[in-house]
């Protein structure tokens, strides 16, 4: 499955992505499509797409952790990895590390 969530993606871009994806709202985009195509459909992102569309886009893989997040310009949700895993920032605060609530213990 290919899920692609967009800011505001250029009118020819927005109607090229119609012809391989249902659009339940408005710049969100939803396939499933195969690998081989998701490939395509990223590059053509890539190439076609400014930095101000803010493109976040969620492929399922074979491989743990079973999809993989690709983000291009302002997405306005950042894109963090930890321990692997890609995830998605919804909010983020800067705490200390001395104020956590296991700090200092051992593991």
């Amino acid at each position: 499955m290919l899920v692609v969530i967009a800011n505001d993606l250029p009118p020819a871009v927005r109607g090229r992505m119609k012809l391989w994806f249902i659009e339940p709202r408005a710049n969100i985009f939803v396939s499933g499509a195969k690998d081989s195509l998701a490939k395509k459909v990223v590059d053509y992102l890539h190439k076609h797409c400014p930095p101000k569309s803010g493109v976040m886009i969620f492929n399922s893989s074979n491989t743990a952790p079973g999809y993989e997040v690709y983000g291009m310009g302002d997405t306005r949700k950042g894109l963090i990895e930890l321990s692997g895993l890609q995830l998605v920032i919804e909010k983020s605060a800067e705490i200390p590390v001395n104020n956590l609530p296991d700090a200092g213990k051992p593991l």
